[in-house]
């Protein structure tokens, strides 16, 4: 193909991609009720505990169009995942053709790795954050009230989610710089200490110091998924020196 047939091509999966996406969006607009209502589950939980005439914890919308505003970001997040069918497909077949089929096989492979992979994150973070909310809470002193902005509030569960679904994909790419002969499976495990310090690094300024619970439990969920990709990465090794063998690339070994 020439390059104004690329483009003309590129034109027409951004346009499918972006109606895919505004349908979407008009789907999970209906359901944004529901959204705040199971988020903001923690707020409730909290003005519960408290048990005081004045509220404790409260969402609160400080400008004219907070309430809009927080429905179409919810709105974008929810769309995009609806509609991730849609885009991820017109990627796919706008890059398809310029790749090997091992190529193919390869990403297909590590696509079909990360996508459980992130939405896994997304669903540990989704269960730690309310106890990240309720103990930071609890600096909150006596005659105080926690009013959380709703912007603020919704950024900071995005962000936590995104976050922690990235960090859950990150073994696929250590198995993907495997497989492109950047690092061994011996390299990659010849770093666990420094994996496993990172990982309690990054556990602990994700979860607040006091909940200990939560910060073992991402820690841990790291730790065994990079040991996981370290496992995959030697077997590409052994696959790989078999292989070679058989060329007569690698000497026999008496």
């Amino acid at each position: 193909m020439t390059l104004a047939a690329h483009l003309v091509e590129l034109r027409k999966r951004l346009i499918i991609a972006v109606i895919g996406l505004a349908v979407g969006m008009v789907v999970a607009f209906f359901v944004t009720d529901q959204v705040i209502w199971y988020i903001t589950g923690p707020i409730r939980i909290l003005d519960a505990e408290r048990g005081t005439e004045t509220p404790f914890a409260q969402l609160v919308f400080s400008a004219v169009s907070s309430g809009f505003d927080l429905r179409m970001r919810i709105a974008l997040a929810i769309g995009m995942l609806l509609s991730a069918p849609i885009w991820l497909w017109q990627v796919w077949a706008f890059i398809m053709p310029g790749l090997t089929r091992k190529e193919i096989r390869y990403t297909l492979g590590f696509v079909g790795a990360a996508i459980p992979l992130f939405f896994a994150g997304g669903y540990v973070a989704v269960l730690v954050a309310p106890h990240v909310i309720e103990i930071m809470s609890t600096f909150v002193p006596e005659g105080g009230v926690n009013y959380f902005d709703a912007g603020q509030y919704y950024d900071f569960m995005f962000k936590f989610v995104l976050v922690v679904g990235v960090s859950f994909v990150l073994p696929v790419f250590l198995v993907a710089l495997n497989v492109a002969g950047v690092m061994s499976g011996k390299a990659i495990l010849k770093g666990w200490r420094i994996a496993i310090l990172i990982a309690c690094l990054f556990a602990a300024i994700t979860t607040p110091a006091a909940d200990i619970f939560s910060m073992f439990l991402l820690a841990g969920i790291l730790v065994v998924l990079y040991f996981a990709a370290t496992v995959v990465s030697l077997l590409f090794d052994r696959r790989r020196a078999k292989r070679e063998k058989a060329a007569g690339l690698l000497p026999e070994v008496s």
